[in-house]
C-alpha cells in the first residue's frame, strides 16, 4: 500500500494486478479516501467495468469517457484521480489507456486494476512503455493477517518471549490453514469460511479462467487444478498430471502458463550457476494461497498442519513480501535437495521447512553450504525446539526470514 502511495503524485497509470478478492478494490477505496483525507477538494472518481453501462463507456473511448466527468462535475482547473475496476475488460484497454495518459496526463491521474495478468499482458502493447508503474496484489502476508485479526505483535522483535512465539506459532498455524483471502481472514465461523473461499474457487478459478481460455472441457481443467493442488510443494510431472486429468501434454503447458498468470499456481525453478542446466530442469508447482490448497486437495479445512501446507504458505510469504527477489530450490541426481534458495545481491540464502525443528535433517543442507561456499543457512520450523543457531545453521520462526 505505502508503496502505491509513493506514485500518487507522478504522472503514470498506476495498474494493479491481482486475483480476485484479494483486495484490489479496497486498496483503491482506501487510497480514495486518503486522498481526499490530505485535500478535501481533490476530485475522485470510481468506475467498476463488470457494471455494463461502464463497460461501454469505457468502450465508447477516451473522448467519451472524458466527457462524462465533465457531466459528473468534473472541474478541468483542479486535479482529479480516476479509479477504474478491472480494465482487462475493455476491448482495447492498451488504446483507451495510451490516449486517455497523452491527453489527460498533469490534470488526471488514472489508478486502474485487472484480475487476469495473463489477459492484462495480451491486451496491453508496448505504447504503454512509460505510461504505467505496475503492482502485483497478492492475499494477505503474515503481518497484514495480524492486522486484520486486531493481533498487535511486533514481528521484527528480536528477543521475546517464549510465551509470544508460542502465540505466533497458533496464528500461523490459523494464517496457514484458512490462507490470506482477505474475506476468509474476517470472518470467523469456519463454516463460512470455507463456503466463501468455495465461492471464490467456484467463479475465479473454475469459471473466470475456465471462460479466458475459452476450455471447453470444465470436469478435466478442474480435477488439474485439483491434482496441482495436492501435490502443491512437489515437483512437477507432466506427463503423470496428463495421465491423471487425461490432457495432452501440449493442453498441460497451456494451463499451467495461464494458471500462473491468473495468480493460482508458481512455478519455482531449480537452483543451478548455469541458466542453461537451468532452464532444462523440472521445476516444483506451488499453489499462491494455502487455504485454496487446502480446500481443493481435501475438501475441507484440515485439523492438522502438513508439512506440504506449511511449507506452502511459507512460499507464499516469500512471494508477497519480497516479490523482487530471485526463489529457487535445490535438487541433484543424488535426490539431496534444499526447499528454497534465495538470491539477494551477492548473497545465497539456503532455507529448509520443516514444521517440526527436532525432524530436521541438516545433511543436505550441510552439503549445498559447504558445495556453494555459502556461510549461512536457515531451518524454519513452528514446532519442536526454540530457536537457536549452531555451525551456520540458524533455526528461525516463518516469519522471521
Amino acid at each position: 500500500m505505502r508503496e502505491i502511495e509513493k506514485f500518487l503524485d507522478s504522472p503514470e497509470i498506476l495498474v494493479l494486478h491481482g486475483a480476485r478478492q484479494v483486495g484490489k478494490t479496497s486498496i483503491m477505496l482506501f487510497l480514495s479516501n486518503e486522498i481526499i483525507a490530505k485535500e478535501p477538494q481533490t476530485q475522485t472518481y470510481y468506475f467498476d467495468l463488470e457494471i455494463p453501462r461502464f463497460l461501454e463507456l469505457g468502450n465508447s473511448g477516451h473522448e467519451a469517457f472524458y466527457d462524462y466527468l465533465i457531466g459528473r462535475g468534473y472541474d478541468k482547473d483542479k486535479k482529479a484521480f480516476v479509479f477504474i475496476d478491472e480494465i482487462q475488460y475493455l476491448a482495447d484497454p492498451s488504446k483507451f489507456l495510451k490516449l486517455f495518459y497523452d491527453n489527460y496526463k498533469g490534470g488526471i491521474k488514472l489508478i486502474v486494476s485487472g484480475s487476469s495478468s495473463f489477459e492484462i499482458k495480451s491486451k496491453f502493447k508496448n505504447s504503454l512503455v512509460g505510461r504505467t508503474m505496475n503492482f502485483e496484489i497478492w492475499p494477505l502476508d503474515f503481518s497484514e493477517f495480524l492486522i486484520f485479526r486486531q493481533k498487535k505483535y511486533s514481528l521484527e522483535q528480536k528477543n521475546r518471549s517464549l510465551a509470544i512465539s508460542e502465540e505466533l506459532v497458533g496464528l500461523w498455524k490459523e494464517y496457514a490453514r484458512f490462507g490470506g483471502y482477505p474475506q476468509i481472514v474476517l470472518e470467523q465461523d469456519i463454516a463460512k469460511k470455507e463456503a466463501y473461499l468455495s465461492q471464490i474457487i467456484d467463479t475465479y478459478i473454475k469459471k473466470d479462467i475456465r471462460d479466458l481460455a475459452n476450455i471447453q472441457n470444465l470436469e478435466k481443467f478442474n480435477k488439474l487444478v485439483s491434482v496441482l493442488a495436492s501435490q502443491s510443494g512437489k515437483l512437477l510431472n507432466v506427463s503423470e498430471l496428463g495421465a491423471t486429468a487425461g490432457l495432452s501434454r501440449q493442453t498441460i503447458e497451456h494451463y499451467l502458463f495461464l494458471l500462473e498468470n491468473t495468480y493460482v499456481i508458481k512455478l519455482l525453478l531449480p537452483y543451478s550457476k548455469s541458466m542453461r542446466g537451468e532452464l532444462f530442469k523440472t521445476p516444483k508447482v506451488y499453489m499462491i494461497d494455502s487455504g485454496i490448497a487446502n480446500l481443493l486437495s481435501f475438501k475441507e479445512f484440515p485439523q492438522i498442519l502438513g508439512g506440504d501446507i506449511f511449507e506452502t504458505a511459507f512460499f507464499g510469504e516469500l512471494l508477497k513480501r519480497n516479490p523482487k527477489l530471485n526463489f529457487y530450490f535445490w535438487r541433484t541426481a543424488a535426490k539431496q535437495e534444499v526447499d528454497f534458495i534465495i538470491e539477494k545481491k551477492e548473497q545465497i540464502i539456503p532455507i529448509e521447512v520443516k514444521s517440526n525443528s527436532e525432524k530436521a535433517n541438516l545433511t543436505s543442507l550441510k552439503y549445498f553450504m559447504e558445495k556453494h561456499e555459502v556461510p549461512e543457512g536457515k531451518i524454519v520450523f513452528l514446532d519442536g525446539k526454540d530457536k537457536y543457531a549452531k555451525d551456520g545453521v540458524e533455526y528461525v520462526y516463518p516469519w522471521e526470514i
